[in-house]
């Protein structure tokens, strides 16, 4: 027995994921043939102009130093032309703008500095683990919201903040929405929570990872597009996916200035940074040709395509996702007593397929799997087969 306790780690639940993963792992050992739709893993190359700039920076010894923790002042200017670029909205690069390590890494952090033991935060369920986890980890409260086909999200959160005591005191959501890949039209979602967060003195907290890979001529729009968003919130934003720089790990935050502020100084004593040469590589993404962004959007695209006509072919109707780099898929109806977990057992061991298990992104889940668009074409269409094979047995 151990003689120690930690208190913060043991309320966190196993990870369900590393079931799956532990499994795939084993069959590869054993020499079969996994295709890996599980983890949401960017699977192409970094365009060409940002890893030349990387490696052109690197050669720079001047850049081997210790950097700036909040982002060096150029890549805070490129992000916030980025913003202006793209959505119309002004962000001061000194005091509304911070480069983060990744986007998941800035999120948790900011929740770290600005919730409290007892505070109560309202997140999505079912959701990216690293929204309801990271209050969790703070020492707060999650409440849930349920997302989903037919389910009115901001009618669900006003129903949640109303009966829940002591009143929440942030909110955390993320559209386009992984894992459902949910999305809003327009702004008047935005502008409903600006508005109920102004007259509740909530915080809002917004995850624009999947702001690019949109499909069918869907926009994703800003939260900080609505005026008076930055009185009450901030949006992230991760390089991840839109530029193929899933281990450069950079993200960024913008918005409200009391909040960047909060991160700003918690992060001044947990990093120096990325690592300089990352940061001179973003700016080049940000300001640099953007052709490679809707050709990365376009892979997604095709791919999505070819794995929900795959599905189809196999007698497994899935809508096709507006926008992210998952197909949020509903078990079907012969397989749904199994539960997310043993299906995604089946398709691995069966078929040859990893997905993840819908219950690993909490309540609500538990009826579906997610396919991550990671692999080329044809294994997709390989897997689509596989799937067949095992559904119709």
């Amino acid at each position: 027995m151990s003689i120690f306790k930690f208190n913060r780690i043991e309320r966190l639940p196993p990870y369900v994921f590393a079931i799956v993963n532990n499994l795939k792992m084993e069959a590869r050992r054993r020499g079969d043939d996994i295709i890996d739709l599980g983890m949401g893993n960017p699977d192409g190359a970094t365009p060409k102009h940002i890893v030349d700039k990387l490696i052109d920076a690197a050669k720079k010894s001047k850049n081997h130093r210790y950097s700036a923790s909040k982002g060096i002042t150029q890549l805070r200017m490129a992000i916030c032309e980025w913003y202006k670029r793209r959505y119309e909205v002004d962000i001061d690069p000194e005091t509304e703008a911070v480069a983060t390590i990744g986007s998941k890494d800035g999120l948790s952090h900011l929740v770290l500095a600005t919730v409290n033991p007892g505070d109560v935060v309202l997140t999505p369920t079912p959701a990216y683990p690293i929204h309801p986890y990271s209050v969790i980890i703070a020492g707060g409260e999650v409440r849930t919201v349920p997302i989903g086909v037919e389910v009115d999200f901001f009618d669900e959160m006003e129903k949640a903040y109303k009966t829940t005591w002591p009143r929440p005191k942030m909110l955390i959501i993320n559209f386009p929405h992984n894992p459902t890949t949910a999305v809003v039209e327009g702004l008047d979602f935005f502008r409903k929570v600006v508005d109920f967060a102004k007259e509740n003195k909530l915080i809002v907290l917004h995850d624009l990872a999947y702001a690019d890979l949109v499909f069918d001529d869907y926009k994703a729009p800003s939260f900080l597009q609505v005026p008076g968003a930055k009185d009450v919130g901030v949006e992230f934003f991760s390089l991840t996916k839109s530029y193929s720089m899933p281990g450069w790990r950079v993200g960024f935050c913008v918005g409200n200035r009391e909040l960047i502020g909060a991160l700003v100084k918690i992060k001044s004593y947990l990093d120096y940074g990325m690592f300089q040469p990352i940061q001179i590589a973003s700016i080049i993404a940000l300001r640099g040709p953007q052709h490679c962004v809707e050709e990365i959007r376009n892979i997604y695209e095709r791919r999505r395509n070819v794995l929900i006509k795959g599905l189809k072919q196999a007698g497994w109707i899935v809508s096709p996702p507006k926008a992210t780099m998952f197909v949020w898929a509903d078990i079907p109806d012969t397989f749904k007593k199994m539960g997310s977990l043993d299906f995604s057992k089946m398709l691995l061991q069966k078929a040859g397929v990893a997905v993840s298990p819908g219950i690993g992104f909490g309540e609500g889940g538990d009826e579906h799997v997610r396919f991550a668009l990671v692999e080329n074409e044809h294994r997709i269409r390989q897997a689509s087969k596989g799937i067949k094979k095992v559904i119709n047995r």
